[in-house]
């Protein structure tokens, strides 16, 4: 049976995951609008790599 850290854990990452699509889709919007800032993709995926690897991080602790 998962203790209650398990369940807190799981929720934090549920969390993150939901505020960083927001950020994401704030990123992708943000540097489509302004194409001088970098690539909209570019943008997105370093958001995506800094999202996975906190994701990651509270999972495997």
């Amino acid at each position: 049976m998962p203790t209650s850290a398990s369940h807190l854990r799981l929720l934090v990452a549920f969390l993150l995951v939901l505020v960083g699509l927001l950020i994401l889709g704030a990123l992708a919007y943000v540097s489509h609008q302004h194409p001088a800032l970098a690539t909209p993709l570019t943008v997105a995926a370093a958001g995506g790599a800094v999202l996975a690897t906190c994701v990651g991080v509270i999972l495997n602790q």
